[in-house]
């Protein structure tokens, strides 16, 4: 009964195998050119030195901040002026009499020690403001930088993928031949047929998440979504530049740490804090104003008196008066003791906020030191001996099966193995240009 069974297994499995061999081939998969070339263009694609000019320039939010400069200095204007004069007119009529009183008066605030305090506050609110915009700028640059990377690593990744589609179509086109003439199995040529449709299939969503990263990139640069835009050059050539450029780390790195926007915009802030406290004290002191009046009087009696002709007239008479002085506040109750204690609590909070953003600065300047180093010789362990050896094995593989020594299996997992390390050396390039665009915000680069 065993061997009955066996038998019939054996025939069942012929019988499909012929049935298979007889069947008609499904249609190739219809392969369109490479994607990866629409998005590169070397001659006058967008590099990454222009697309961080380009958002500095003019990304709204980036011009948004320039106007707090703008602002800073108006106020600044504002509090070098003056205090205004004021004015008093008054009039004086005797009801159901002759008599009249008319008053003018000019009053002058001095600002002795007031004005010269706003102006100080407002200069070094100036300089907060500027150091506040420098650091946006240092931002928005890492920010374009990474948008930058993430397209150049989408990009690569299908390129990589449309090389290995470009070989399995031919290993396609191969085996067919052979399958046609009875040479070789058709289950090879279905196999390598579901390989290459499977890549068709990676290679469009991969190309979508190229457009959603470039559609991204153009926000941050200030661009419409729909604007043609190209990138020049590849993750690999970008990530070599960076890495044989000028040494961005000084010889005083403590130094470099200190010199950031954001540290120098806290340093600024103490002073803003101190020059309003100064400010706060000269409001509690005493002022003066000065004033001048000047007062007609046409005023008269009921009784009669002689003229200088002899003659009888009402007594009656016009007198100008001219008046001045001076008005000062003194400083008896309110001292602005509140403004003080207030401006003083706010200078601690900025010399505290002053001392977390140095250590910020050190531990990013740390930091980044660590990654970049560590990323530069992961990617030079990848280029000179991963990756090399990688497609050297696929080739030889492939080669292999052409002269009939290894099956096809062998050639799909070696492709496997080729593509999990090319996605591997992507995420190395992709690390190493993180790892110095943050070693660049670290020390406060804005290019």
């Amino acid at each position: 009964m065993r061997h009955k069974v066996m038998i019939m297994t054996g025939v069942a499995i012929l019988l499909a195998a012929a049935r298979g061999a007889a069947q008609t081939p499904p249609p190739p998969v219809q392969i369109a050119p490479p994607l990866s070339a629409g998005y590169m263009d070397a001659a006058s694609g967008l590099s990454l030195e222009d697309a961080v000019a380009l958002a500095l320039q003019q990304e709204p939010s980036m011009r948004a901040a320039r106007t707090d400069v703008d602002a800073a200095v108006a106020r600044r204007r504002q509090a070098a002026l003056r205090a205004n004069p004021t004015a008093t007119f008054e009039r004086r009529t005797e009801p159901g009499g002759t008599d009249n009183q008319t008053s003018i008066g000019v009053q002058l605030p001095l600002e002795l020690f007031r004005r010269g305090a706003r102006i100080t506050v407002a200069e070094h609110e100036i300089g907060v403001t500027r150091q506040d915009v420098a650091d946006r700028e240092r931002q928005l640059a890492a920010e374009v930088r990474g948008r930058y990377g993430d397209v150049l690593a989408a990009i690569r990744e299908l390129t990589v993928l449309d090389g290995l589609l470009v070989a399995v179509q031919r290993q396609f086109e191969l085996v067919a031949a052979r399958a046609k003439e009875g040479a070789t199995p058709p289950l090879e040529r279905d196999l390598l047929d579901v390989e290459a449709r499977r890549l068709v299939a990676d290679r469009r969503l991969q190309a979508g998440r190229v457009d959603a990263t470039l559609v991204r990139l153009k926000r941050i640069i200030g661009l419409a979504p729909d604007a043609p835009t190209s990138i020049r050059g590849t993750l690999e050539a970008v990530v070599a530049r960076e890495s044989t450029s000028p040494a961005l780390i000084p010889a005083d790195a403590d130094s470099a740490a200190r010199q950031r926007p954001d540290v120098l915009a806290a340093e600024a802030r103490i002073q803003t804090a101190d020059a309003r406290i100064q400010q706060s004290v000269n409001e509690g002191r005493f002022d003066v104003s000065v004033f001048a009046s000047y007062m007609r009087m046409d005023a008269g009696f009921p009784q009669m008196g002689f003229a200088s002709g002899g003659g009888l007239e009402r007594v009656r008479g016009l007198f100008n008066y001219a008046a001045g002085g001076a008005m000062v506040t003194i400083p008896l109750l309110n001292r602005s003791q509140g403004a003080v204690a207030a401006a003083r609590a706010e200078r601690a909070g900025a010399a505290a906020a002053r001392d977390a953003a140095v250590l910020q600065a050190e531990t990013d300047l740390a930091a980044g030191r660590i990654e970049d180093a560590s990323a530069q010789e992961a990617v030079a362990y990848y280029r000179d001996g991963v990756q090399r050896l990688a497609r050297q094995n696929l080739d030889v593989v492939g080669q292999t099966y052409a002269l009939g020594r290894a099956t096809v299996f062998d050639v799909l997992a070696e492709q496997r193995r080729y593509l999990d390390v090319e996605k591997s050396y992507t995420a190395a390039l992709r690390f190493a240009f993180e790892a110095r665009t943050r070693l660049r915000l670290a020390l406060g680069d804005r290019r």
